[in-house]
């Protein structure tokens, strides 16, 4: 876990913290962006149309993700009865988090690749990209799951009709408590379902680049 580094590789665990911030930063400042585009604009109200790490960092959450490895931001308040075609915008700016995040590794990824050759894989930039790199995938992956609070849960309550309904609300209820399940499962029997879900999107991306 990157909180060992503090102590053994106190550099890389400032890094890691800039990583996410930044990661975190690029995400939640995507879905208030493009929540405002798209008509609504109580997340603009709220200060949350802006780059600025402070305006989106919850303190625990923050702490958790250091700590524990499982964390959150501050969620952007999006009303659907602002946004100009809901069910469409409602999905696409839960999108936005997540296809901001693949840009993000895209870009640190070439950066990387154009460095690398040049600095050497020990210096404090590549291993900084590195987990630019990293921490974006991690985090549109993550987001992409259809749990509960996740992006990917907003995109599939987007798509079902409404028939559906009382299905969502259950699951909107339900959801945290099964995701933090998987979480749990994953992590004391080993499963590494999420670490495999990680890794082969890593390998994704990096055959294109």
């Amino acid at each position: 876990m990157p909180i060992n580094w503090l102590f053994s590789e106190p550099i890389l665990f400032i890094s890691w913290i800039v990583a996410i911030l930044i990661t975190l930063t690029i995400h939640e400042f995507s879905h208030a962006l493009s929540a405002k585009y798209f008509g609504d604009n109580t997340a603009e109200l709220m200060g949350r149309v802006s780059l600025n790490p402070l305006a989106h960092i919850d303190p625990l959450g923050f702490a958790m993700l250091l700590f524990v490895g499982f964390g959150w931001a501050k969620p952007v308040p999006v009303n659907p009865y602002n946004l100009r075609k809901a069910r469409v915008a409602s999905a696409l700016v839960s999108l936005a988090g997540p296809l901001a995040n693949l840009l993000g590794a895209v870009v640190f990824s070439l950066l990387l690749n154009f460095i690398s050759p040049v600095l050497g894989s020990q210096n404090m930039l590549v291993n900084f990209l590195f987990l630019l790199v990293l921490v974006n995938v991690i985090l549109m992956v993550f987001n992409l799951i259809p749990i509960p609070p996740l992006d990917g849960s907003k995109v599939l309550f987007s798509i079902l009709p409404d028939k559906y309904n009382n299905f969502k609300e259950k699951f909107s209820l339900n959801g945290p408590f099964i995701l933090i399940a998987l979480l749990l499962l994953d992590n004391f029997l080993n499963l590494n379902i999420f670490s495999s879900l990680f890794n082969f999107t890593l390998n994704i991306l990096s055959n294109f680049l």
